[in-house]
């Protein structure tokens, strides 16, 4: 049984997950959207579903971009608080 080790460095930081923050945007936009249609008078042009799926694809893209900007800035924030260390890697079969 041969090992071998090799000492690594690594970089070890706290990295947010976009797909939170974008569906977390994308939801908060609905909410408006449906916040936005009930609180305004009913215009007899549109339906209030009408005026739902409008708003609600605007605030919504508008949603995502802010969610996706939030991400970025916490991540960018990740890299300044970044810590190096070192690692042992170990190869081989062990029994």
């Amino acid at each position: 049984m041969e090992e071998s080790v090799e000492r690594r460095e690594l970089v070890i930081r706290r990295a947010p997950r976009f797909a939170p923050f974008l569906v977390g945007g994308a939801v908060l936009g609905f909410i408006v959207a449906g916040i936005l249609v009930l609180a305004r008078p009913e215009d007899p042009q549109y339906t209030p579903a009408a005026a739902l799926g409008f708003f609600a694809m605007l605030f919504g893209v508008i949603g995502v971009g802010l969610g996706a900007l939030l991400a970025l800035a916490l991540d960018r924030r990740s890299h300044r608080r970044a810590r190096r260390g070192s690692a042992d890697e170990v190869t081989g079969t062990m029994r």
